[in-house]
């Protein structure tokens, strides 16, 4: 499976860079903003155009990476990037309307929000079934209020039926002020989003 890298950035002046692997799917679907000019074909769509590289020339990036930075300065970087993703998954976690939904992994942290127990159901099954649904459709429209608003970009994922927002950290230029912000734009949409159900 190839990986694609979609790089956004914040109103600041630093980009935040979230990595997804895809198969043969395209990222127009996840970018739900975008996603009816693309399907009206009012505009090229030049994102998966790519010449297709060996695995020798793919191999020079890492080499030109290591030579440009140093072995150092490269496991730093990623140090860096690992403990600031803690960092997030710490803030998430101490807010008791969120959840970790798998544990955190180098630099990405998955999570959504919890909601209350529905309770209009009688049939147990069927209950959780509908809290599951409505907990979805709330962690949807989570994210795209939170990609809407333009500071920061996240995508989801769709784990056995459990949608979860992704945090990734992964740019060149981040720092703790923008995992702070981060944390502080999904608290903020988090609440208008409980206030409006």
């Amino acid at each position: 499976m190839p990986t694609r890298s979609v790089s956004m950035h914040t109103s600041g002046s630093s980009p935040l860079s979230i990595a997804a692997t895809f198969g043969s799917r395209t990222l127009a679907p996840l970018l739900r903003p975008c996603q009816p000019v693309v399907d009206s074909e009012q505009v090229i769509d030049y994102k998966d155009w790519q010449i297709a590289l060996s695995h020798r020339f793919r191999a020079m990036n890492l080499w030109m990476v290591l030579r440009s930075c140093g072995v150092a300065n490269l496991r730093n970087f990623l140090r860096t990037h690992v403990k600031m993703a803690k960092h997030f998954e710490e803030k998430v976690t101490m807010d008791k309307r969120f959840k970790i939904v798998v544990p955190r992994n180098f630099a990405m942290v998955c999570f959504r929000l919890l909601l209350p127990p529905v309770k209009d159901h009688e049939d147990d099954t069927l209950r959780q079934l509908s809290e599951l649904e409505h907990a979805n459709e709330i962690n949807c429209k989570l994210l795209e209020s939170i990609n809407l608003a333009g500071r920061i970009y996240m995508m989801h994922a769709v784990v056995g039926g459990v949608y979860m927002i992704r945090f990734a950290v992964g740019a060149s230029l981040m720092e703790d002020r923008h995992v702070n912000l981060a944390g502080k734009v999904v608290q903020e949409h988090a609440e208008a989003i409980l206030k409006a159900c």
